[in-house]
């Protein structure tokens, strides 16, 4: 395509980035307010994770089909329509305050956001060359996780108040009866903003739809990649696919597990709720930092795969610095344990990891690429199942010990990013 229509595409991309981190983030506030709110432990508490992102596991083949039969732009316009089915649900389910309607209400926002990302990941692998396909990445994520920093922060500017913390003390105290006016009327505070959210969210399926955003046919394939492929039959005769899929479940879980945990973490110190909101924006910071470099160095200082295997590394340090590190220090003006710093510093550390994967896994799929990005969509289920895994053991450990939870995952990860992403067959 021609340098404008370049740009152009990119800049859509970067708003439906835009809007999916806006969507996935603000359950990092979603999960401390719904724990007060409908009386749930830890674990039940990190269902809101679970019902949102195992949707994807569910999704994203019909996703491929859906987008093989009807184009990326028909797609992600029904995939904003289904997004916005899921936020007005929010409105009989805080009206009724039933934890089980939220529950399905995100996991349809998570199963539209599903044929969205299957749309979109792709798309910004191929608009480019593939030796700069982490920078565009880069790009992306910082439209992402800029929209994670607002979503928890505008959502407890309208949600909460500043005598609400007097308030959450306030209730723990009362009986059942006492209670259940007071946590009808704080979790009806959620009602306006996802009215506002099911409505853009309609608007935006539209405007994708009519927009200049060209069809990209993924049927062909280059004569290098034809013979590479010829005799393949279906996506499992590609490991670095599947192995590429298991490397997202365990990149993405240990993402959310950094970011949807901190604030529980933190008021785990005795920071209050309208204090630790802004720790997730401290930790999609650091993460927009680490793009920035990203972005800066690649591909003309830095190679992709070595961008990758450095965040890696310095993921399993932190992850030991977390669960080894004590004492209090202040920072920012927090007062708190020097281990949520290090939770913070994972931001910088997962930033290349996603832009770093995707790419080697797409590569050399040819006319298989939409299943290949729906399998490697599906691997973001691992945002469901890990926060699960981290709330049990926090249930049982505690919050700090839990963490370890991180660091059999970023050990696969470094098996991936040194040797999985080369095997071009199972058995050699």
């Amino acid at each position: 395509m021609d340098k404008k229509t370049y740009h152009k595409s990119l800049y859509i991309i970067a708003v439906l980035f835009f809007v999916f981190g806006f969507v996935t983030w603000i359950n990092a506030m979603l999960i401390p307010y719904f724990k007060i709110c409908c009386e749930l432990n830890n674990l039940e508490s990190y269902f809101v994770a679970f019902a949102f992102y195992i949707s994807y596991l569910f999704i994203s083949f019909p996703a491929s089909l859906l987008l093989k039969k009807y184009g990326f732009k028909n797609g992600m316009m029904i995939g904003f329509f289904v997004m916005a089915v899921g936020a007005f649900m929010f409105v009989p389910a805080a009206l009724l305050r039933n934890y089980l309607l939220f529950l399905v209400g995100l996991f349809t926002l998570g199963a539209g956001l599903a044929v969205l990302q299957t749309a979109a990941n792709p798309y910004v692998t191929i608009l480019g060359p593939k030796n700069s396909a982490a920078m565009r990445f880069s790009m992306m994520g910082i439209c992402n996780k800029f929209a994670g920093i607002l979503a928890p922060l505008l959502f407890a500017a309208v949600v909460l108040q500043s005598s609400d913390q007097v308030l959450f003390e306030q209730i723990k105290s009362l009986g059942a009866a006492e209670r259940a006016p007071i946590l009808d009327e704080l979790i009806r505070r959620v009602i306006v903003p996802y009215l506002c959210v099911g409505g853009i969210l309609v608007l935006l399926g539209f405007l994708v739809r009519f927009s200049s955003l060209p069809e990209i046919n993924t049927e062909q394939e280059d004569e290098l990649t034809a013979a590479t492929n010829k005799g393949k039959r279906n996506i499992f005769q590609f490991p670095h696919l599947v192995l590429g899929a298991i490397a997202i479940f365990v990149h993405v879980g240990s993402q959310v597990i950094a970011v949807d945990t901190i604030i529980g973490y933190a008021h785990s110190m005795d920071i209050s709720l309208l204090e630790a909101k802004v720790f997730p924006s401290y930790t999609l910071a650091a993460t927009i930092v680490g793009y920035l470099l990203g972005i800066s160095l690649i591909p003309k200082y830095l190679s992709q795969i070595f961008a990758l295997r450095a965040c890696i590394i310095f993921g399993v340090i932190f992850t030991l610095c977390i669960v080894f590190s004590n004492g209090s220090v202040t920072i920012l003006g927090h007062k708190a344990d020097i281990s949520i710093w290090f939770i913070v510093l994972l931001g910088f550390a997962n930033s290349m990891i996603w832009a770093g994967i995707w790419p080697l896994s797409m590569d050399r799929l040819g006319r298989f690429i939409k299943i290949g990005a729906a399998i490697l969509i599906m691997g973001l289920s691992g945002n469901a199942v890990m926060p699960l895994l981290y709330g049990h053991l926090a249930d049982i450990y505690g919050l700090q010990n839990a963490y370890l939870v991180l660091l059999p995952c970023y050990v696969y990860l470094l098996f991936y990013a040194y040797k999985g992403y080369k095997l071009e067959r199972w058995v050699s």
